[in-house]
């Protein structure tokens, strides 16, 4: 099986699974006691603290662990809005943030917040114009902005965003999740939220930044741990790996930035001429380098990941139309291409070209099967 699928989540970088094997045993105690093993695991916790704040521009002081990146969104968009709940009650994000702020937004709502969406062009990135306008409106009390689309991989214009939030007086929520450990973390943000399972760290620990200054209340009834951010008993054997994962990708980032750009640029080159009728979306140039996605009509997405699996192929899709949903994808929506026949190939660390040769090879039969099957030539 070729693994194409690490926009959803990346393997285990072998760095990572050294420091978990080593804090298994070293860092299993409660880090909020007194006693020798307590403060050996709260040496390891602050240890991992400090590195993954340094990796990410920001003081130890103001980074707090999750237990995913999803987490981290909800705490950092609702503790902010808390926060400045005097200031106003305006939301401002863009159409194709990850539905976790989408998700967010909808409970401000529900409690009597509100929510601007701003769109994107056809390529994804959001109209800084529009974006600025928005978060100089009274009222406005939080704005937020990925670094990357998680399904295009269009890098959006964040600089751009925080110098508008920063002229505006409103804080800036930077959703880093696809770009920490690949990309540079762009400056101007007020608060920051990652996922170490896509930089190679375990499953389970997200990162939520809050610069000092910011005004933010807890959304959850109050706890000790973490900062009085995130309740609940810490993982730090994941923390530690976690912190050992983002140090790793980050030192390996521009060469192997540069391998996989190469092979995503020929993705995106090949798959419209050796298969007709396909759409390939996203920034040509301004985008990530391991995720290329493209539509091929006349095609469900759904059986065309089938198929790519039995071929032996690990994808995703971002259209999301199936029978639990009903929906496409928000995102394709958003930037208004084809949302049917869907496909997002995102390349581990460590792909192999052969990896990509094979499924350049298999898949125009692929297509070409299904579009029959529909009678369609």
């Amino acid at each position: 099986m070729a693994y194409l699928d690490a926009a959803s989540t990346e393997p285990l970088h072998p760095a990572a699974r050294d420091a978990l094997l080593t804090a298994i045993d070293a860092g299993w105690a409660d880090p909020a006691r007194l006693y020798g093993t307590a403060r050996r695991a709260q040496m390891l916790l602050e240890r991992a603290r400090a590195e993954v704040a340094e990796l990410i521009g920001a003081r130890a002081d103001e980074v707090s662990f999750t237990s995913s990146g999803t987490q981290a969104v909800h705490l950092g968009v609702l503790g902010t809005l808390a926060g400045r709940r005097r200031v106003g009650r305006l939301l401002v994000a863009s159409a194709v943030e990850h539905s976790s702020v989408l998700h967010a937004g909808q409970v401000h709502e529900r409690d009597g917040g509100e929510v601007e969406i701003v769109g994107v062009g056809r390529t994804g990135r959001v109209d800084a114009e529009a974006f600025a306008a928005a978060v100089a409106r009274p009222g406005a009390a939080l704005a937020c902005l990925q670094t990357a689309n998680h399904e295009v991989g269009t890098i959006q214009p964040v600089e751009d965003a925080a110098r508008a939030c920063r002229e505006a007086g409103v804080p800036l929520l930077v959703d880093a999740a696809q770009s920490a450990g690949r990309l540079p973390v762009p400056g101007g943000w007020s608060v920051l939220t990652a996922s170490a399972h896509k930089w190679g760290g375990p499953a389970g620990v997200g990162v939520l930044a809050v610069r000092k200054g910011v005004r933010w209340r807890s959304p959850l009834p109050e706890d000790e741990r973490e900062r009085r951010r995130v309740p609940g008993f810490e993982n730090v054997p994941a923390i530690v790996a976690a912190a050992a994962a983002l140090r790793a990708r980050s030192a390996e980032a521009e060469a192997e930035g540069r391998r996989l750009s190469a092979l995503t640029a020929r993705i995106r080159a090949e798959v419209p001429r050796l298969v007709p009728d396909v759409e390939v979306v996203g920034d040509q140039d301004l985008r990530l380098p391991h995720i290329v996605t493209f539509s091929c009509l006349y095609v469900e997405g759904e059986a065309l990941l089938t198929e790519l699996d039995k071929a032996g192929f690990a994808v995703s899709s971002g259209s999301s139309c199936t029978a639990s949903t009903l929906r496409p994808s928000h995102v394709l929506e958003a930037m208004g291409v084809l949302t049917h026949g869907n496909v997002r190939v995102s390349l581990p660390r460590g792909v192999s070209e052969d990896d990509v040769d094979r499924f350049l090879a298999v898949l125009p039969g692929i297509v070409r099967r299904i579009r029959s099957s529909l009678g369609v030539r």
